[in-house]
């Protein structure tokens, strides 16, 4: 790669995180500013809950299994397969389900949102809310990213029990331990100090994948081909987000709760 087309490779990568940065800034003006699109908003939360239930469900219902399908044997080498559900648990709640959970809604919801708002922008269907006096801003995207924000930490906590019923299942089969028991040990070793942080980043999750797939589908390219890559680019950039939300939400949380 020449050296003046690895600058503007640069360049332009700053200008898309500026981009960004002010087309979240419009959200939050938006936000606050009549009229409130509240049916709009129930039905996005409905659509982007009901679509990812069962893709969330079983992922955690996989995640559950094969994490302690391959742990048990490990613990049962320095016979502490009584820590298991602790482990589980906590490893689960802490990390896992959040990030993956993620992960997965990044690819349903992010790639959707671009691809449905780069449909729209591509047949000039959002020049036409415009010129008839709405605001295809407020109906379109503040929608869309709040229900992202309030669903996503809801779909996560559905994964986490999931995947902790996952767990449970193999530890009964296998370990002849009850759900009783093995839920009376979960909740025993949980703290706020787990759940809290992992809650809290689950709605800058949900928010980024909003936003960015918000963004790509608005700001889409005239053209079919544009609205591929706006719902390629969406998870792709939405993914690198979280993982980059995530190391911070860690770095603070450590801070914080050691204080």
């Amino acid at each position: 790669m020449k050296p003046f087309q690895f600058y503007n490779k640069i360049k332009n990568f700053f200008i898309e995180i500026g981009e960004l940065a002010y087309f979240a800034g419009r959200f939050f003006k938006e936000f606050f500013t009549r009229p409130f699109e509240f049916k709009e908003l129930l039905r996005q939360c409905y659509t982007m809950g009901n679509r990812s239930l069962i893709l969330v469900g079983v992922t955690g219902f996989i995640l559950g299994l094969v994490f302690s399908l391959q742990t048990r044997p490990t613990l049962m080498k320095f016979g502490a397969e009584s820590w298991m559900p602790s482990m589980v648990s906590i490893s689960i709640i802490r990390e896992l389900g959040p990030v993956i959970f993620a992960l997965i809604c990044a690819g349903k919801i992010s790639s959707g949102i671009g691809a449905e708002l780069g449909s729209m922008r591509v047949t000039e269907q959002i020049d036409a809310m415009e010129v008839s006096g709405t605001n295809p801003f407020k109906y379109l995207v503040v929608t869309r990213i709040l229900a992202a924000t309030l669903m996503l930490p809801l779909l996560i906590i559905f994964g986490d029990a999931i995947a902790l019923f996952g767990s449970a299942l193999v530890e009964n089969l296998r370990g002849d331990v009850s759900f009783q028991l093995y839920f009376i040990k979960v909740f025993k070793a949980l703290h706020f100090s787990d759940i809290i942080p992992a809650t809290v980043k689950s709605f800058f999750f949900g928010f980024a994948i909003g936003l960015v797939g918000c963004f790509k589908g608005y700001n889409c390219e005239k053209g079919t081909v544009g609205v591929g890559e706006a719902s390629n680019s969406a998870v792709v950039y939405t993914s690198m987000l979280l993982f980059i939300i995530d190391f911070i939400a860690v770095f603070v949380s450590d801070i914080l709760f050691e204080i």
